[in-house]
């Protein structure tokens, strides 16, 4: 067979398999589509499949395929990436900002402070580490990685509550949204780059400068164009930061978060977020699995992801526990806050692959984290929905 050919039975495998697990085994409950896509690029992946059946793992998975789906899977990104930037609104955290505020920060300051302590433990093993990081990047890097809340997948998820467009909901929106923004912003402190500095600072005041213009240029321009030149716009960040040494998904946020939500319909809004998560996110979930990594021992990743998801959901508890006790919240509601704000899956993995990309973390640590994010986010549901239906009168509850 050819390249067209393999790379075709592997797009058919990409969308068959998770759809019939999720469809068959009935795991609509427990987690949305892209999470079982996340996990079936797992099980694809050399650590499973590849070690199970070598020779078809090695015929389908090929290097030229794999480098075709690799471009699918960085321009699926950037593009999800980008909503995400665009759907941050801080104007509502202003108008509530000591509420926003204090929990924003220690919903992410105390699974971040435990997340570094997990790191250190870590670091008292070979094999986590990537060979080209600081021992301060690599404690950051997983401590924030623990502190991440998916801010994608936990709209998907409120969805499914029908949460989302309560007050609950946009007050959820708000925190994880503050948390959005200080995580890539630790990200590019993380990934500064002393012997690029120049670049990287050259790269940002190129940003302000023509981010300035694009805005008054997109204010100008009919609805119809904003989307098209929001994708020029999106790819020719993308190339600066990754250009200066920032990696182009930092680019691609800082794409979308000058964008202002109101510029574009909110209804399509919605509609391309979906359809990029149909669409083309499936096989980025699969080039994520492909990089998946055993070799520390299967027992050893999965204790180490067992005590990343501790110090993440813990710290994600403690830390909206605290704030509630602050802002006086009724009995349960921090319980119910905390527990969606720990949802991990998407944002946590694109800001892992990071991490590997920049050889910061091994593809062990990889992994952990990988498996981290899917626990997280598959005890979500499960939890929150008996205590919403206990608590209705919470929904509709302001602050």
């Amino acid at each position: 067979m050819n390249t067209t050919e393999i790379f075709l039975i592997a797009m058919t495998i990409i969308f068959t398999v998770p759809y019939l697990i999720w469809r068959v085994g009935k795991m609509d409950y427990y987690a949305p589509l892209v999470v079982v896509q996340i996990i079936t690029g797992v099980l694809l992946g050399p650590g499973i499949l590849g070690r199970l059946y070598p020779d078809y793992y090695a015929f389908v998975f090929n290097p030229a395929v794999v480098q075709s789906l690799n471009g699918i899977a960085w321009w699926a990104v950037m593009l999800f990436v980008c909503i995400a930037g665009i759907e941050l609104d801080l104007r509502k955290a202003w108008t509530h900002r000591r509420e926003s505020s204090i929990t924003a920060g220690l919903a992410l300051g105390t699974p971040l402070l435990f997340g570094c302590l997990a790191a250190v433990g870590l670091l008292t093993q070979d094999g986590w580490m990537g060979p080209k990081a600081l021992t301060w990047q690599f404690i950051l890097g997983v401590g924030m990685a623990c502190a991440v809340t998916a801010l994608p997948i936990l709209i998907l998820l409120m969805e499914k509550l029908e949460i989302l467009r309560q007050p609950i909901g946009q007050r959820i929106l708000r925190y994880a949204s503050l948390d959005d923004i200080a995580i890539w912003g630790v990200l590019a402190l993380i990934l500064m780059d002393w012997e690029r500095v120049g670049k990287q600072i050259a790269f940002l005041i190129a940003f302000a400068v023509f981010g300035y213009a694009f805005r008054r240029l997109m204010l100008w321009l009919a609805e119809r164009d904003r989307w098209y030149v929001a994708l020029i716009w999106l790819a020719a960040c993308s190339f600066g930061a990754d250009w200066a040494g920032l990696h182009f998904m930092v680019g691609a946020f800082l794409a979308g978060a000058i964008m202002e939500a109101d510029w574009f319909d909110q209804e399509q809004m919605d509609l391309l977020r979906h359809h990029v998560l149909l669409v083309m996110m499936p096989v980025f979930f699969l080039s994520t699995g492909l990089r998946t990594n055993w070799n520390v021992g299967g027992e050893a990743v999965f204790i180490a992801a067992g005590g990343l998801l501790l110090a993440s959901v813990a710290g994600k508890l403690i830390g909206v526990r605290i704030a509630g006790k602050i802002l006086k919240w009724v009995p349960g509601e921090a319980g119910i806050i905390g527990w969606l704000l720990q949802t991990k899956a998407l944002i946590m993995i694109i800001f892992a692959n990071i991490l590997l990309d920049k050889q910061i973390i091994t593809s062990e640590a990889f992994t952990a984290l990988l498996l981290m994010a899917i626990a997280s986010t598959m005890l979500t549901v499960p939890i929150v929905a008996p205590k919403l239906a206990r608590m209705k009168e919470l929904i509709f509850r302001n602050n």
